[in-house]
């Protein structure tokens, strides 16, 4: 089948639908058949863990595209699982049992949460991925009582937050020495915890967890210390693995994700991938990096889908900068570029202990990435000097 005649997108995701959109918006007009695990439409997911957990948006406000789908002409293969590859013969085997030929092949499947195995059939026990995972945790929290989260990323300090403002008692358990430590640091990662702690949130950081205490249902965890403590719902939020699992055999090259140059080409013609299953090429460091971030997975799709339809040497390559917001309580938290591996941090626009700051982020003497609390504009001027790579030094002189 030539590629003209179909695409087969894998994964009704951001990547996956922004890819779609820049398909259509670069006059391709073949069929375009999308392909699901999730029975609902595409939507949003950054207000999964907190508009909507809190009841403040409904699952139509969070669509990907208020105006609809149609004007996309795709056919939707909602509620099916890719099973195999078979690159060969440009085909996919579904769930369903039909296989499903393709012209050009974009794979945007993205990533599933990490769970525990003690945790398998407990009831009270949730992950957040889907807007199903989201539907149950809500309905969940709605009962009140209390709340264990397992895991202090973003995905559980934000249900945390969200949790406590619908009145539950919140506990959060950390293996790690902090809070946000991946994504921020020690020094900023403490700080936001440190407001956690001031609103009656609870965090347990270096301990890890032995199990889970009920049957049946979640009574409560047991903690590597010997300690336990009582829960009536449990989030396991402890990062994520990439769905790539389907293309062992494939012929993809796979580490840590699918393999993609800057423009989200793999090693197999017709085929491309973009979002939380791909690792891309970074131009500047030349290593491959998985993204997880809203930003990446939306830029990546359409540049992906460009790379699909114009060929090798048609595209520039996308030269990343990281960019990550989040909401916890009244805090609007924004990053830029790579800020948790830094050796060095200027605070400046406030101070770290104010309702608004801006820290620049610097390691061996290069500005490498940035992180605002109610500091947008002045975050947003950041961007051309971390693209830029300057040196720290310069960053602090001109933004500081």
């Amino acid at each position: 089948m030539d590629l003209s005649e179909r695409i087969v997108v894998v994964g009704a995701s951001l990547a996956g639908v922004r890819g779609i959109e820049a398909l259509r918006n670069a006059g391709y007009a073949g069929e375009i058949v999308a392909v699901s695990v999730e029975k609902d439409m595409p939507y949003d997911r950054p207000p999964l863990s907190k508009q909507f957990l809190k009841g403040k948006l409904e699952e139509s406000q969070i669509s990907l595209r208020r105006k609809g789908f149609d004007d996309l002409a795709v056919e939707w293969r909602l509620g099916t699982r890719a099973t195999k590859l078979n690159s060969g013969h440009k085909m996919i085997e579904l769930s369903t049992g039909d296989t499903l030929e393709y012209g050009g092949l974009m794979i945007a499947t993205g990533s599933a949460p990490r769970s525990l195995p003690a945790a398998e059939g407990l009831q009270g026990v949730h992950l957040l991925r889907s807007l199903e995972d989201a539907r149950g945790l809500r309905s969940g929290l709605q009962k009140g009582g209390r709340l264990v989260v397992i895991g202090a990323g973003f995905i559980g300090m934000e249900v945390a937050a969200s949790a406590h403002e619908l009145g539950l008692e919140v506990t959060v358990v950390e293996a790690l020495s902090g809070p946000l430590l991946r994504g921020l640091g020690e020094k900023l990662g403490e700080t936001i915890g440190n407001r956690f702690r001031e609103r009656g949130v609870v965090l347990r950081c270096g301990v890890g967890v032995d199990g889970f205490i009920g049957e049946g249902q979640v009574e409560g965890i047991q903690l590597a210390d010997g300690t336990a403590i009582e829960a009536d719902h449990v989030l396991i939020g402890i990062g994520t693995i990439p769905v790539c699992d389907w293309l062992e055999d494939s012929g993809l090259e796979l580490n840590r994700g699918i393999l993609c140059d800057a423009t989200g080409a793999t090693n197999l013609p017709d085929v491309v991938a973009a979002g939380d299953v791909a690792c891309w090429r970074d131009p500047r460091s030349e290593e491959h990096v998985r993204y997880e971030h809203w930003t990446s997975a939306s830029e990546q799709g359409v540049v992906a889908a460009r790379r699909l339809l114009a060929g090798p040497s048609a595209v520039d390559d996308l030269v990343p900068l990281p960019y990550v917001w989040s909401d916890l309580f009244e805090l609007r938290l924004a990053m830029l570029g790579e800020p948790a591996s830094a050796d060095e941090m200027h605070v400046c626009h406030g101070e770290l202990s104010s309702e608004r700051f801006l820290a620049l982020m610097g390691k061996q003497g290069v500005f490498i990435g940035a992180v605002g609390l109610k500091r947008p504009r002045e975050l947003n001027g950041c961007r051309k000097l971390l693209a830029d790579r300057v040196s720290f030094e310069q960053a602090v002189r001109e933004i500081g």
